[in-house]
């Protein structure tokens, strides 16, 4: 499994004069505009602002060895992680919420696309006052890899954990924090949710001792990819799913696991587009209305579950 990545005429004088210097301003800002769009993905979402924290401070116990070996990125994509970490965009402190996410970002478990899955997604929750954590997860699908799904799963629950280790220290109620992953980030994320952890790498220490467990998941166009010993109950996760019909690899496990909350119980939303194909994203490159304005269900169903105020409750500068 791949992701798919895909004016009026002036008058003379004085005041014509005006008018010709605002135009030409017009002019360069449009043209500002322009190159920022056409700027590269990763020029446009980088990690300016945001702080790295690794999720073993030594290293992967047992695989220390391997935590200086460089990661390699190009225009969407990160390979080569050998020494997992999350980047924090933290909101501007007025805006600050309480409220937290984990980002998965997809990739097939051989790439990650940190850019349109990964730090854009962090910008856009931090815009909303959520503190918001990319995580760089172990790729067991890489060419020439030494990592397994365990290995992975390890990354997203001790990512977890990191960031309840630090919620009181960085303002965040350690009930509110949650997890949003796209196409493989999104079986991660479903693991994460709704599977019993998996044993930590070496002795355990104090942060493996706390709850991996997100208090909400936003899943969008999850792959089938799932764990062993899955258990859905009226207790799981709150779930928003997100997927488009016409998405050859996803929206079918993504049904199913709508029926199965359904099933148990268990609080869920399905949001099913009748078309937009795999990684839609967050809308930013599809010509359909319906899925420009996907953002904004994330933010109402956020609003209902008392995870971000209403509009009108919301604090200004």
């Amino acid at each position: 499994m791949t992701d798919i990545h895909r004016c009026k005429g002036r008058r003379e004088g004085n005041g014509g004069g005006a008018r010709a210097v605002t135009a030409a301003l017009v002019r360069l800002l449009a043209a500002f505009i322009a190159a920022f769009v056409a700027m590269p993905l990763a020029a446009q979402t980088d990690t300016t602002g945001a702080t790295r924290i690794p999720l073993w401070e030594g290293g992967v116990p047992g695989f220390e060895d391997r935590r200086d070996i460089p990661e390699v990125s190009d225009e969407w994509w990160t390979r080569n992680i050998n020494d997992p970490a999350i980047w924090h965009f933290a909101p501007p402190e007025w805006k600050r919420t309480g409220t937290a996410v984990l980002v998965m970002p997809g990739g097939g478990h051989e790439n990650l696309v940190t850019t349109t899955e990964g730090v854009a997604v962090a910008r856009w929750f931090a815009e909303q006052g959520v503190d918001a954590f990319v995580l760089y997860y172990r790729l067991f699908r890489e060419a020439g890899s030494p990592w397994t799904v365990e290995n992975a799963r390890q990354d997203g629950e001790r990512a977890m954990r990191t960031i309840r280790a630090r919620a009181e220290a960085s303002g965040i109620d350690p009930g509110r924090i949650g997890v949003i992953g796209f196409s493989a980030g999104g079986e991660l994320a479903r693991m994460t949710m709704l599977s019993p952890p998996v044993a930590p790498p070496g002795t355990p220490d104090a942060v493996d001792a706390l709850d991996a467990r997100p208090d909400f998941g936003i899943l969008v166009f999850p792959g089938p990819l799932h764990a062993d010993g899955e258990t859905i109950g009226p207790g799981a996760p709150p779930a928003l799913l997100s997927v488009a019909m016409d998405d050859e690899c996803c929206a079918d496990p993504t049904i199913e696991l709508f029926l199965d909350y359904r099933a148990a119980g268990a609080p869920v939303e399905l949001h099913a587009y009748q078309e937009g194909g795999h990684a839609y994203n967050m809308g930013e490159a599809t010509d359909l209305v319906s899925l420009q304005n996907w953002p904004e269900t994330i933010t109402e169903w956020m609003i209902d579950r008392d995870l971000l105020p209403a509009p009108a409750d919301r604090p200004v500068p």
